[in-house]
């Protein structure tokens, strides 16, 4: 699945090439755009598009418009935005099929952009339906994805398209997701450590199981950590336990023993009363939580091991918090996380919307060798499943 064609690999001279970027941004109440990241990374791809003569269809969605159009997800700020960092027009198409769209597709002149209307205005897109996508395909003669953050959804615009249109081939940001995911999943320098945090086990299940098949350490952090000391047989006081895991936890623990993967867990704990930026944090210097109490981050003991354990590492795989990182109060361990990547040299690949969260607070996401821009395909790729909008690419 990861060694598919890119921009690099073809002549785009003249040709109309349908682009599947991610410009899924958020927009304040006056429709203006409070974060570029998503726009700013699929630039290099556009500006090698462009340099190279294409001429550039851009198709991406934003929000959850209900399959017809809403004012509210209009891609409209995004094209005056990109105008701005291109240095150049960038045409606001209102559709993305229609006459009026073949019309403003055949104006185009090389290196020209445009920018089609949000693809979630059509019911057909999150469907997947053939027709629409026949429609956008018949716009172009290339297909290019360097939307990763969508690509484990077989929608129109990420795989209907691709099946029609050929070459389909990876953007720069598509190529790059696929380079560090793929390379730490199918041949990681060692030792390769994963830390897998977050509130639930149920979340991370697929992920822990395929992750065990291939790491050699396991860190656990955040709320799933005390369903795991539960199982076994550690008082974890009011800390939020899915009780109906425990058994799959002690399998998962079990698993572990037999791989010889050795799996960490929190050894103290930040603990308070109740949930709450204003909680105040007591320390449990042991594994026990005494029973008024509710574990919201892993302990200063914790983080020195987890810290030490990484800065020997040679590639590490993080998803999600160690803790309540929201709460100040609670953000240690993952921020000593952060720093320990930050400083250990190794190959550190970060992914999900809160680990990514946490290394943007403390600002050190230039010092990550890769941040995923895919939360959900990050997470379906460590699960060790094929995302459609990859597997459609053609193959190098």
């Amino acid at each position: 699945m990861f060694q598919k064609m890119t921009i690099s690999d073809i002549n785009v001279e003249g040709k109309k090439v349908f682009c599947r970027v991610d410009f899924n941004v958020p927009l304040d109440d006056e429709g203006r755009i409070t974060d570029d990241t998503r726009i700013q990374a699929a630039l290099p791809s556009l500006r090698h598009l462009i340099g190279q003569g294409a001429r550039l269809i851009l198709a991406s969605h934003l929000g959850r418009p209900k399959g017809e159009p809403d004012p509210r997800y209009s891609l409209k700020p995004v094209a005056a935005h990109l105008s701005a960092l291109l240095g150049q027009p960038v045409a606001m198409a209102p559709d993305c099929v229609g006459a009026e769209v073949e019309q403003l597709v055949s104006n185009l002149g090389n290196g020209d952009v445009l920018l089609l209307e949000n693809v979630r205005f059509h019911a057909g897109e999150t469907k997947n339906d053939e027709q629409l996508s026949r429609k956008m395909a018949a716009l172009a003669d290339v297909y290019v994805n360097d939307a990763f953050g969508t690509a484990h959804r077989a929608h129109a615009s990420t795989e209907g398209v691709a099946r029609i249109l050929k070459p389909a081939v990876a953007g720069f940001l598509m190529e790059k997701e696929l380079k560090y995911l793929g390379q730490a999943l199918e041949a990681p320098r060692r030792p390769f450590v994963a830390v897998i945090g977050g509130a639930k086990v149920s979340d991370k299940i697929t992920v822990i199981e395929n992750l065990l098949e291939k790491v050699d350490i396991l860190m656990i952090g955040g709320g799933m950590a005390y369903t795991f000391l539960r199982a076994q047989g550690v008082r974890t006081g009011k800390s939020l336990v899915e009780e109906d895991r425990i058994e799959l936890a002690k399998e998962l623990l079990s698993k572990a023993a037999a791989k010889g993967v050795e799996l960490l867990l929190p050894k103290d704990h930040l603990a308070a009363e109740s949930f709450g930026a204003a909680a105040e944090a007591v320390t449990c210097e042991g594994r026990e939580i005494p029973g008024d109490l509710m574990a919201l981050d892993i302990g200063p003991k914790s983080a020195d091991l987890y810290e030490a354990t990484l800065r020997k590492a040679a590639t590490v795989v993080w998803n999600g918090p160690m803790g309540v990182f929201e709460f100040p109060a609670f953000a240690g361990g993952t921020l000593a996380i952060a720093r320990a990547l930050a400083e250990s040299g190794c190959l550190s690949i970060v992914g999900g919307g809160d680990s990514v969260a946490a290394v943007n607070q403390c600002g050190l996401q230039d010092r990550m060798t890769h941040v995923s821009t895919g939360g959900g395909a990050s997470l379906e790729l460590l699960e060790g499943k094929v995302l459609p909008g990859v597997a459609i690419l053609s193959d190098k």
